[in-house]
């Protein structure tokens, strides 16, 4: 025959079977600091059948504990008839990171980002001690440069997915954001001709973009350098703090022109009343075509050397000179107000 106090007793250990067993892996739990261990803390958790264990390793480097205190765990390891449940801490602030991040994302918050190193196709950065990723197409940059290193910069969240521990993140987005947010109190405050400092933040095949208090100015490859250049990395590296002078504000468009070149005095003015036609000059070739050659005879200032102009008989430019060589060459033409030399070597040799 069954008796009352039997069965209350079953019920009592099935009631505390199913609550040990309701404590599992990405659980979080609530438990009671009761002692520090060497490696560890020795933790109460409602429904456990022993003291669960929470591993040093898994509390952050900032965090403390002392016996009494009543925190939320997370379930590393679930409690088996040998082993006590492992805890973490870590995985706490992790799992509210996400949150955060997740939170952010649907916000569309902007958030701060620490770039810890340089890698192909982009950047690795730490947010909250999650490691997130910012592609070389969202960067403010366009590419990722050593500069970037150390230091905090704003971004946007694209994704966080916890459960494949992938954060995407934008830098781009951010400051297209805070760009909308200043242009026109940037703008209002600028004008042209006067003289801005500005650093390098992006350069492309056709110019530079240069930060100017907030908002990105264009400094066309042609405002770079009276010289000619191949390449704005030629003269610009990223992260350069530069003086450039506003040489256009488009309010319309939003926009803003610089030039570096014009920073000095223009070449094409000096020249005047130092050469005239006829005048023998030693050059440098600075470029090489079909159809002639670039001499600069002056700092800043390059003429033209014709085929034509290079001999009587017909030669190939290509044989005859390479770039960097210095040659002696009869200024046929002078019209610097046009900012056109034209020379002659075949003239020198008659």
């Amino acid at each position: 025959m069954v008796t009352m106090e039997k069965t209350l007793d079953e019920f009592e250990q099935l009631l505390e079977d199913s609550l040990s067993k309701q404590h599992a892996v990405a659980d979080i739990v609530e438990g009671t600091v009761i002692r520090k261990e060497n490696d560890g803390y020795l933790v109460s958790v409602k429904g456990a059948k022993m003291e669960a264990f929470l591993p040093e390793k898994e509390m952050s480097s900032e965090e403390t504990l002392e016996v009494g205190d009543i925190r939320e765990f997370y379930v590393l390891k679930e409690e088996d008839n040998e082993e006590a449940m492992q805890l973490s801490l870590k995985r706490i602030a992790f799992a509210q990171a996400w949150a955060q991040l997740n939170d952010a994302k649907l916000q569309g918050d902007t958030i701060l980002a620490k770039v810890e190193k340089t890698v192909k196709g982009g950047v690795l950065v730490d947010v909250a001690d999650l490691k997130g990723f910012i592609p070389s197409s969202q960067l403010r940059t366009g590419v990722p440069f050593d500069g970037l290193v150390d230091t905090k910069i704003e971004v946007k969240v694209l994704e966080a997915d916890p459960k494949k521990n992938k954060l995407i993140l934008s830098q781009r987005q951010a400051v297209a954001e805070q760009r909308d947010q200043v242009v026109d109190n940037v703008l209002s405050s600028l004008e042209e001709d006067s003289i801005v400092s500005g650093t390098v933040v992006r350069i492309t095949d056709f110019g530079a973009f240069v930060d100017i208090n907030g908002i990105d100015g264009l400094l066309p490859i042609s405002e770079i350098s009276w010289q000619r250049i191949k390449h704005p990395s030629d003269v610009l590296t990223l992260g350069d703090t530069i003086e450039v002078k506003i040489i256009k504000i488009d309010m319309e468009l939003k926009r803003i022109s610089l030039s570096l070149k014009r920073m000095g005095e223009n070449p094409w003015q000096q020249i005047e009343g130092q050469f005239e036609e006829g005048q023998v000059v030693t050059g440098t070739v600075n470029k090489i075509t079909t159809f002639g050659a670039f001499i600069n005879i002056f700092p800043g200032v390059e003429a033209l050397l014709p085929v034509a102009e290079m001999s009587d008989e017909n030669v190939n430019p290509f044989n005859l000179f390479k770039v960097g060589d210095e040659v002696k060459v009869l200024i046929k033409r002078f019209t610097p107000q046009e900012h056109r030399i034209a020379l002659s070597i075949k003239d020198i040799q008659e």
